[in-house]
């Protein structure tokens, strides 16, 4: 049993004064068989406390059903950080942002039209009430007033970003000190005047997220809190990337000026991020400012830790301030040397329209309904409808399609709609006889932070078709959810001869690996898609950059023959894949 409490403008742990240096890293975001090498390597840096959010979808993939193994195993990775001698601050808000899918939020809640998101419409509160009543019990032995590592939870993220709904957060809060959880609660906001405003609560400690000023955000705390200790909950050390910008690097020199300036200030710091890692599988997340900006599948954030693991010079030099307040511990484990397997000759194929029997079976509806309608979350999901003639130049009109699509007249394709694009349709020409229009639309990720959160996935609105000004509404549908979880059932036939362009296709490919080592897989040639190894879904893949590997983790090979799948919507040029020693995201 031990006590987290505040004390004047510090805090104390068991009566002991305190100062909180603590980095982020995301069990989610990292095999567990590297758990304990990451936090080893925070420990050693110098600090003495490890932040993590809990990411709500990755707990309840579908409604009612409950996850808590694997690379979801919460409770094992706060434990472990405990037996190495960390505290914890765990961030169990029912939305996360951190550039995850759809902010940590499951997609389930969007299969209901009228949900309101993050305020207190019964519909929703009903809902994290019983993802609550699942997952508090769990933390309730984590907490160090129970005699683990947690010292603190937050209630809601970066709440006066969205809202200003008290009853909302004041219900969150109920729900955590009647679930049992009896350690400091807090919120995180900007220093914007509205963002205090909107997302604090009276009695509840309040922190700041910045990357740099300083000085002009703890003013900004002081005015509304002129007590209390000043913490910055997220220090953006670093940043992400989207599909097609540069890859994001913030100097070393800069991070340690800001870093010693919130020490010198007596306050505490908890870095977002010390190691970003990857969204694997579907989970990146995407932004909407000006536009649809969807997320890379690296997380590597240019933090003080690669993707991989690997110490930068950020590190050493973060290490070296953290010196100066704190006495520092052992050296960082060393990081094993990584491998390149060489050349994969992806030999073996199958079209995407000859396996879809094998991937899931089709639905009928009068009109394409969206991902969350169909009880899918993530991936891909094939609409088709006759379309009658003759049709020249007809346009095909996709009315909020969310997010690419890939349109197909008679297998054949016609042409490539994309949200953030400003074009939304594709032009044909329609035989007498009609023909079938197929379009396979991709969720790239959902919205993780901003007023359009509300993010449903695939065609939203309609499919039309006509002349210019004249288009009538195209009913009469059949839908295949494509989520790629399970490729067991593909029938790959060697690769043999010219494949029709265009055509999306898995590959397949084997290599041989002697030890279980990470490594990079270079898709150089290929156009979009994405990858799996031994039927582990590494990301998407993009040849528009900036990241141009996917990082594979050694656990996910084994000894022997490996198997690699690629799933291509565009075709290459030439059917190898490359795994390389080293990353490239820019």
């Amino acid at each position: 049993m031990a006590t987290f409490a505040i004390q004047g403008d510090g805090f104390v742990y068991d009566g002991e004064p305190i100062r909180i240096i603590s980095g982020a890293m995301h069990y989610f975001r990292i095999v567990p068989e590297y758990w304990e090498d990451r936090l080893r390597k925070l420990r050693a840096c110098g600090f003495n406390t490890v932040e993590t959010y809990v990411a709500w979808n990755l707990h309840e993939p579908k409604e009612g059903e409950f996850r808590f193994d694997g690379i979801a195993n919460v409770e094992r990775f706060v434990r472990l950080a405990g037996e190495l001698g960390l505290h914890v601050i765990l961030r169990p808000s029912p939305y996360i942002c951190a550039e995850w899918e759809f902010g940590g939020l499951p997609s389930w809640l969007l299969a209901e039209p009228d949900m309101r998101l993050r305020c207190s419409h019964p519909a929703y509160l009903s809902k994290v009430k019983a993802y609550y009543d699942e997952l508090l019990p769990r933390l309730k032995p984590l907490l160090c007033t129970s005699g683990g590592p947690v010292i603190a939870l937050q209630i809601e993220n970066e709440y006066g970003s969205y809202g200003n709904d008290k009853n909302y957060l004041n219900f969150l809060k109920s729900k955590l000190e009647n679930g049992g959880m009896d350690v400091l609660l807090f919120t995180s906001d900007g220093s914007e005047d509205y963002m205090l405003q909107g997302g604090t609560l009276p009695g509840v400690l309040a922190t700041l997220n910045f990357g740099s000023k300083p000085e002009q955000a703890f003013a900004k705390l002081r005015e509304y809190r002129p007590e209390g200790p000043l913490v910055c909950m997220e220090y953006w050390n670093g940043w992400f990337d989207h599909w097609g910008d540069e890859h994001h690097v913030r100097g070393f020199a800069d991070v340690v000026d800001v870093l010693d300036r919130i020490l010198a200030a007596g306050a505490s710091v908890n870095f977002y991020m010390f190691h970003g890692g990857t969204n694997f599988g579907f989970y990146n997340g995407a932004n909407h400012i000006e536009h649809y900006e969807p997320t890379v599948t690296s997380y590597d954030y240019n933090a003080l830790l690669s993707e991989s693991g690997e110490p930068t010079d950020k590190y050493w030099a973060i290490r070296e301030v953290i010196g100066r307040y704190a006495e520092l511990p052992e050296e960082p484990p060393a990081t094993p040397a990584k491998r390149s397997y060489g050349s994969v000759l992806m030999d073996e194929r199958v079209s995407l329209f000859d396996a879809f029997d094998s991937l899931g079976g089709a639905v009928q509806s009068v009109v394409p309904d969206t991902m969350e309608r169909l009880g899918q979350d993530y991936g891909f999901i094939w609409y088709e409808t006759d379309v009658s003639g003759p049709q020249a130049d007809c346009e095909i009109m996709l009315q909020e399609v969310r997010d690419r699509a890939t349109v197909y007249v008679d297998g054949a394709y016609l042409g490539t709609v994309e949200r953030w694009s400003g074009e939304d349709s594709v032009k044909a020409n329609i035989p007498e006889s009609g023909a079938k229009l197929g379009i396979l639309v991709e969720n790239m990720g959902r919205i993780n932070y901003g007023a359009k959160l509300h993010d449903p996935k695939g065609i939203t609105e309609g499919v039309k078709a006509g002349a210019k000004l004249y288009h009538q509404f195209l009913f009469g549908w059949t839908m295949r959810c494509l989520p790629l979880d399970d490729l067991s059932g593909l029938r790959f036939t060697p690769l043999s001869g010219e494949t029709r362009a265009e055509e999306p296709a898995f590959y397949r490919g084997f290599f041989e690996a002697d030890e279980e080592r990470d490594t990079f897989l270079n898709l150089d040639g290929w156009k979009k898609g994405v990858a799996f190894v031994n039927g582990f879904n590494l990301g998407r893949y993009w040849e528009k950059g900036p990241q141009k590997t996917l990082y594979v983790p050694g656990p996910l090979l084994r000894q022997g023959i490996n198997e690699l799948v690629v799933f291509e919507l565009h075709g290459t040029s030439s059917p190898r894949a490359t795994l390389q020693d080293t990353a490239e995201l820019g």
